[in-house]
């Protein structure tokens, strides 16, 4: 047995022994609830953060929640460019959570999300997403389930996936292999589809060099769409990704021009967000495209006039920036009363896949998720093998107690924080707009 199986099952074995809990999994009935938990008198002891170098742009952040009976939870609150920020606000929280049952997450988000006054926000809701999640971990841990069995079990046997149109795999941690042109991407898009992919996330409103010139950029990417919907045929579902660089006139004429194209969405065609909520209304009105927004919303109460007035047809929360795994299912269950579907954003770590995966099965309008962090052996060594099994586009049922997976700290401490600089696009005359 190699150190990684080892680690796994010497991990659920002991946590389940230590609590009195079969480790075969016969811990009972899926209806187990928090209740549950009471008599195994969990108290958290300590709370860490770690800060990994993902090797481009970013620094990952995690937080590891330790208990009195050996059972430790995995959170994750990633935030572009705000890693040491993201970490401080998570260490904040150790003075209330230590000493505390873990399992009353309902109890300690309320209390958190209220506590402080000023609440909300992408840092302090990345914060308390990170923080959320590992108390889930540990939950699923004590009773010996996964997490989407505690949420109610399968809302389906398993989960489609999206994957990007230019991930070619690592040449190293440090380096992520790209296409090098147009005709190897459109071989990319070909090779997926024949692996088993049923939709694909493509880039098409480019700018040039670090400028955006909307006129090219809707010329540029239509021309793009229009190679890479003859090299998959008609029936492969296209994502078209336009990562909120138009403005709403562009934003108009590049949706009505795209739809031809039949795309499943097209994602983030503008500020679609509340803060600008007549623009999601203008854009609504003007165009009859399917659109996709949400991830850079921070709570339930964010998506509220998307979904009330069906101003998109598709939500995107981000279970480490929306709150956590039980945040995500609320709005989802709140978009579910409008027909609107929802699809994860998820371009962090394993720890957010595993944890929006387990929303999805859960959760019946949770439609199509995306996999960004890909699966190479980075991933292997820093979460001692824990990953999930995917066939083709589909990711099966994670089986393991928890999140699924936990991080080794020592790979972890190899790769420490590095401090990135932020870029944006500029347009031609120098002045920034949006990315």
């Amino acid at each position: 047995m190699n150190r990684r199986n080892f680690f796994t099952k010497s991990l659920t074995a002991a946590g389940a022994a230590s609590l009195g809990i079969s480790g075969h999994g016969q811990a009972g009935p899926l209806e187990r609830t928090f209740e549950d938990a009471k008599p195994l008198n969990l108290k958290i002891t300590d709370l860490k953060t770690f800060l990994v170098d993902a090797g481009n742009d970013e620094n990952y952040v995690y937080v590891k929640l330790y208990t009195n009976q050996g059972i430790t939870g995995l959170g994750e609150g990633t935030l572009s460019n705000k890693g040491g920020t993201i970490a401080a606000a998570i260490q904040e929280h150790k003075r209330y959570l230590v000493g505390k049952d873990p399992t009353e997450i309902e109890r300690h988000w309320r209390g958190m999300f209220i506590g402080p006054r000023y609440r909300g926000g992408p840092v302090l809701m990345s914060a308390l997403s990170a923080i959320e999640i590992a108390l889930w971990d540990i939950l699923g841990k004590a009773l010996n389930q996964p997490i989407w069995k505690l949420l109610g079990g399968k809302a389906r046997d398993k989960v489609r996936l999206y994957c990007h149109e230019g991930y070619l795999g690592r040449i190293s941690h440090r380096k992520k292999r790209r296409f090098k042109d147009v005709e190897e991407e459109l071989a990319l898009w070909v090779q997926k589809k024949e692996e088993g992919w049923t939709c694909i996330k493509g880039g098409f409103y480019p700018s040039q060099s670090g400028f955006m010139n909307h006129r090219h950029a809707i010329e540029d990417g239509l021309e793009h769409l229009e190679k890479v919907r003859d090299a998959v045929g008609p029936k492969f579902d296209i994502i078209v990704e336009a990562h909120a660089k138009p403005n709403p006139s562009a934003a108009v004429e590049f949706c009505n021009r795209v739809e031809k194209f039949r795309p499943l969405w097209v994602e983030e065609v503008t500020q679609l967000e509340t803060e600008v909520i007549e623009e999601a209304r203008q854009i609504r009105a003007q165009t009859s495209v399917p659109l996709a927004t949400g991830e850079r919303l921070t709570s339930r109460y964010d998506f509220v006039p998307l979904c009330s007035e069906r101003l998109v047809d598709v939500l995107m929360p981000d279970v480490v920036h929306c709150g956590g795994i039980s945040e995500m299912r609320k709005i989802a269950i709140m978009a579910e009363c409008f027909r609107v579907d929802v699809s994860p954003h998820n371009p962090q770590s394993e720890v957010s896949t595993l944890a929006s995966m387990h929303v999805c099965m859960s959760t019946p309008n949770c439609t199509i998720m995306e996999m960004g962090s890909g699966q190479d052996p980075f991933w292997n060594d820093l979460f001692y093998g824990g990953h999930f099994k995917r066939e083709g586009g589909y990711a099966l049922p994670p089986t393991r107690p928890g999140l699924g997976i936990d991080l080794d700290e020592s790979v972890a401490a190899k790769f420490p924080y590095q401090e990135k600089n932020w870029n944006t696009l500029r347009s031609t005359d120098g002045a920034f707009v949006d990315r």
